[in-house]
C-alpha cells in the first residue's frame, strides 16, 4: 500500500513544472525579499514583517510608534527598539526617506521621489504635496565642493480661527 501511494505522489510531483525565477514576480513577499537583498539587508523575520506593513499598501508616512502599534495589531511580536532599528536600517539603505519635524517627531516616508509635505498640526498628519505647487527655480548656489541632495519643505496647516 505504501509503495502505491509513493508512486502516485512521485508521478504528481514529477509532472509539475520546475519553478523559474520569474514565476514569483508579482508576489509581494518575494518582491520584498528581493528589495531587501538588493540593498544588502538580510530578509530577517522582523524586517519582512515590518516591510510588509510599510510597503504593502502603497506610499505612506509612518512614525516608529505608529508602525509598532500596527505590528502589535497583527500579532507580530516586535519590540519598539526593533522597529526603530529597522526603520533606521531601511533609511540608511535607501528604502525610506526620513522627515524630522521640529527635531522631536520623525516620520518615515515610503515615497522616495522628490516631493514636499503638508503637516496638519492638530492631527500630526503628514500628507504629500504635489511637486508642481512649489517653485524651486531660484535655489541658492551650494558652497564649493557641495551639491544640493534634496529640498525638504513642510507646509504646516491648522484650522482657521473663527
Amino acid at each position: 500500500m505504501k509503495e502505491g501511494a509513493s508512486v502516485a505522489r512521485a508521478k504528481r510531483t514529477s509532472s509539475r513544472k520546475p519553478a523559474k525565477a520569474g514565476d514569483l514576480d508579482g508576489c509581494p513577499m518575494h518582491d520584498l525579499r528581493r528589495k531587501l537583498n538588493a540593498v544588502g539587508l538580510r530578509p530577517t523575520r522582523q524586517r519582512l514583517r515590518l516591510g510588509w506593513l510599510l510597503f504593502g499598501s502603497g506610499d505612506r508616512h509612518v512614525t516608529a510608534e505608529r508602525l509598532y502599534e500596527e505590528a502589535l495589531a497583527v500579532h507580530a511580536p516586535i519590540s519598539l527598539a526593533t522597529v526603530y532599528n529597522t526603520l533606521n536600517q531601511f533609511t540608511s539603505a535607501g528604502l525610506l526617506r526620513e522627515i524630522a519635524i521640529d527635531g522631536a517627531k520623525t516620520y518615515f516616508d515610503t515615497n522616495l521621489a522628490n516631493h514636499q509635505h503638508f503637516l496638519t498640526e492638530e492631527a500630526h498628519l503628514l500628507v504629500d504635496l504635489p511637486q508642481q505647487l512649489i517653485d524651486f527655480s531660484q535655489l541658492p548656489e551650494p558652497p564649493e565642493g557641495m551639491e544640493i541632495a534634496r529640498v525638504d519643505v513642510v507646509v504646516r496647516l491648522r484650522r482657521k480661527q473663527v
